[in-house]
């Protein structure tokens, strides 16, 4: 028995350390790619040493001599922090993800080819201007310099997760950047699946009239009646069921739902309005979240002067930030620039459709997207005269598809003539609003709010092209349309004049939530969809509040947690709930509902991650929207899950007869927006309770409301996931100004805070080197260094970094100096 014991000790010894072993052979493996910061390097494409200076929290300064030097070290310090991140947007944007990955990206690839967008970024090097060349020249080489280095010296192959994968890395070329902003432009687009989702909701409801409470326009808009959807396309079949899972739920898609289509804050103020005497600027934009962060922070040393900000590895652009003389900030702006169109097939022949000016073939390609570990698929490309023809499963637009028909895309992100990488690059030089102002011309795609301040002047201009519609447009652009007929074609493109533009404002405050920022009458309208309602009314407040303001006080409105949504909504859908019925015992429902009533009677409306209430309020206000939709929408409800505040005002003020929507159809009895209210509240605190427990007082809203920064591959791998994804309490909501957009859904985890600001910046021009920023996770994509997370918690607590264009700052406190040198020194 002993000899037993003795053998099967030596087995369990034995694999213990062969487990150890392992593990140190894996570290061993995966570190070999951690980038060496204090070094010096030969290198080919530049002509005078590079300095890449690495601070405290390792923000690579970048001190060439000449631009195109400064661009090579940016490209090689991306490559340095974020190979793998570049290499997987890259082959995103290809539709080569199945390349790597298998069948899980399969339908990815398929929608992106369709798309194209490769080919024409390929298309689009030949229009940028010769400095934006220069530049994306000098970025490829110093990209590919680092890629030569790992290859020479066995750096682990860039990153660990090439070891997981072992993907092929090929050469960086000046078109894979100017790619990248197409697929920007893909993950900031919600006008495609808003146009889908609104001829559903039109073929689901029965009464139409309820159309403009669940598809409701922003406050102020006007729009005149458009034709029923269905009417369009008299006898046609409709099929309402979706085809197959769509693409938005993999964390490698580019295609997101409408509800995380982009969004953002950016304010300034002028000098009248600073208490300092200059001028002021704050920036947030929201994306989803992921680790590593998609931004990172670099400065770079240009013959026009230094500049400071956020970049997307990839991209060769400080894409919001500032110089010593001007600083920039985007939102989205939700421009209108996407139009879908039903083309109808010629029956005879189903390679042509109709136009004009009759029927007409398609333009078709083949492409083959291959496949890790099975057989190869070929697809056949076509696109019309309007754009190219989509698949059915893309946001299910075979349910409004009839037989016979297909769905194509026009897209002002489908040009091949793209000179939005010279705009970006161009403004990075610009000395003055106006400067910036004229380089925005150039910018095509994704559209935005470009928010602008110099040493004495603020403005706001909204870039991008905007499509020219004719007035006789039967859907406006808010549905799908029929593509043979002439009046609902695009007529090129608006003159540059034609965006909305606000320079040196009366007031003195500017800022763009991604609200509605023009009220005019289409086809002039910019948008009918706006990304926010809520967050701008706080916003105002603040900048009201104060007669002057600082770099604190702009810190403390990027920070802000108040809800303007709770304070206005819960009145209205408790105004018959509050402090009313008997007493009831403890431990029963209604004693548990007076409870919960009680504590959000005595809330003030912020979403502080340490209070209960936040979670009581977004638990009601989900279940409230579950209740009011789904007995008339049925499968469709699953669409609208989160809370839209506009619709329930519209429901609980009976704006129309929406007040029609609290009683459910299916019931013999007449229920009340007053019923559903207390149902709907019913509903969460059993979700509560099973969930946290009955001890409302201790409940904390962080626990529900966690940033989720995941690894966009990694992050579901048991054990590996706890190394790799970075998580968070946090407080803000959906509605705040410091956003954190929840997930959703009927998960587990619906108030997960998956969106938000990825980056933070404020600016202020009485004193630049004053002016702070940080990002959500840290400048490192590698999992196993100490700067992959190094931010994240600095970034929870609302607190920021030193934004400074000091070179004797940065290297006074660095982790370390590369220096390369030109290989014939």
């Amino acid at each position: 028995m002993s000899g037993l014991v003795k053998w099967l000790l030596r087995l369990a010894g034995g694999a213990i350390l062969l487990a150890v072993l392992a593990l140190l052979g894996a570290y061993f493996l995966l570190s070999r790619s951690l980038p060496d910061y204090d070094k010096t390097l030969s290198v080919p494409g530049i002509t005078a040493p590079v300095e890449i200076v690495r601070d405290n929290a390792n923000v690579p300064h970048i001190l060439g001599q000449t631009d195109a030097d400064s661009f090579f070290g940016l490209g090689y310090a991306h490559a340095q922090d974020r190979l793998w991140q570049m290499m997987t947007m890259r082959r995103t944007v290809q539709g080569r993800l199945s390349e790597v990955f298998g069948t899980r990206t399969v339908k990815i690839d398929s929608t992106m080819r369709r798309f194209d967008l490769y080919t024409l970024a390929r298309q689009s090097v030949a229009v940028q201007d010769a400095e934006t060349l220069a530049a994306l020249k000098a970025y490829s080489d110093g990209v590919n310099a680092r890629l030569n280095e790992i290859n020479r010296e066995a750096l682990g192959r860039g990153a660990p997760e090439q070891f997981i994968f072992n993907a092929p890395i090929a050469p960086w070329q000046p078109a894979d950047s100017i790619a990248l902003i197409k697929l920007m432009a893909v993950q900031l687009s919600s006008h495609l699946e808003n146009e889908v989702l609104f001829a559903r909701a039109a073929l689901a409801l029965e009464n139409p009239d309820r159309l403009a409470d669940i598809m409701p326009l922003a406050p102020g808009s006007g729009i005149a009646a458009l034709p029923e959807y269905a009417a369009l396309f008299p006898g046609a079949n409709w099929s309402r069921i979706a085809q197959t899972t769509p693409e938005t739920g993999d964390p490698l898609s580019p295609f997101k739902r409408r509800a995380f289509a982009g969004a953002s804050n950016a304010f300034a103020a002028a000098p009248s309005r600073s208490a300092s005497g200059g001028t002021l600027l704050a920036n947030d934009p929201h994306l989803g979240f992921s680790a590593p962060n998609i931004w990172y922070l670099a400065r770079l040393n240009l013959t026009s002067g230094g500049v400071i900000g956020g970049t997307i590895p990839g991209i060769p652009a400080i894409l919001t930030g500032r110089s010593a003389r001007l600083g920039w900030a985007v939102t989205s702006s939700y421009l209108d620039d996407q139009d879908l169109y039903i083309e109808e097939l010629n029956p005879d022949d189903p390679n042509q459709y109709r136009t004009p000016d009759g029927w007409k073939p398609f333009r078709t390609t083949r492409s083959i997207v291959e496949i890790k570990d099975a057989d190869p698929v070929t697809l056949t490309l076509r696109w019309t005269e309007n754009g190219p023809v989509l698949p059915g499963s893309h946001y299910n637009l075979a349910e409004v598809t009839p037989a016979g028909h297909v769905a194509a895309l026009n897209w002002t992100a489908l040009s091949p003539e793209d000179t939005t990488m010279s705009s970006a690059i161009g403004l990075m030089r610009a000395q003055s609003v106006q400067d910036a102002i004229d380089l925005s011309r150039l910018y095509i795609a994704p559209s935005q709010n470009l928010t602008l301040v110099d040493q004495s002047t603020i403005a706001m201009r909204t870039i991008g092209a905007m499509p020219r519609r004719d007035a006789r447009h039967e859907s406006e652009g808010r549905m799908p349309a029929r593509g043979w007929l002439p009046e609902n074609r695009w007529q090129g493109t608006l003159p540059f004049a034609a965006n909305p533009e606000f320079v040196a404002p009366s007031g003195g405050i500017l800022g763009n939530t991604n609200n509605k920022v023009v009220d005019r009458p289409f086809p002039m309208h910019v948008s009918h969809l706006w990304g926010d309602t809520q967050r701008v009314h706080r916003w105002r407040r603040l900048m009201q509040g104060r007669e002057v303001h600082t770099r604190e006080s702009f810190i403390e409105a990027q920070l802000d947690t108040v809800s303007f949504t709770a304070r206005s909504l819960l009145p209205l859908i408790g105004a018959d709930l509050w402090f009313t019925g008997e007493s009831a015992p403890e431990g029963t429902p209604e004693r548990l509902r007076q409870r919960a009533l009680t504590m959000l009677a005595d809330w003030n409306g912020e979403m502080n991650e340490h209070l209960p209430e936040p979670l009581l309020y977004a638990a009601w206000m989900r279940a409230l929207m579950d209740r009011l939709i789904r007995d008339d929408l049925g499968p469709l409800s699953r669409e609208f899950d989160h809370p839209d505040p506009i619709f329930i005002e519209r429901v609980f003020r009976n704006v129309d007869g929406a007040a029609d929507w609290c009683d459910v159809k299916q019931s013999a009895a007449i229920e009340t927006c007053t019923d559903t209210a207390r149902m709907a509240l019913d509903d969460a605190l059993i979700w509560i309770s099973e969930r946290y427990g009955q001890s409302l007082e201790s409940l904390r809203w962080g626990d529900a409301h966690q940033a989720t920064h995941d690894h966009q591959v990694l992050g579901d791998v048991p054990l590996l996931r706890h190394f790799v994804n970075i998580r968070q309490s946090t407080s803000g909501g959906d509605n705040t100004l410091l956003r954190g957009r929840t997930h959703g859904g009927n998960g587990p985890d619906p108030f997960h805070n998956v969106h938000g600001a990825g980056y933070r910046g404020v600016y202020d021009f009485a004193d630049p080197d004053s002016s702070v920023f940080i990002i959500a996770t840290g400048q490192s994509g590698h999992f196993l260094s100490r700067y992959y997370d190094n931010l994240s918690q600095l970034w929870r607590r609302g607190e920021y970094i030193p934004m400074s264009l000091d070179p004797d700052l940065a290297r006074a406190a660095s982790v370390g100096i590369t220096t390369l040198l030109p290989t014939d020194q």
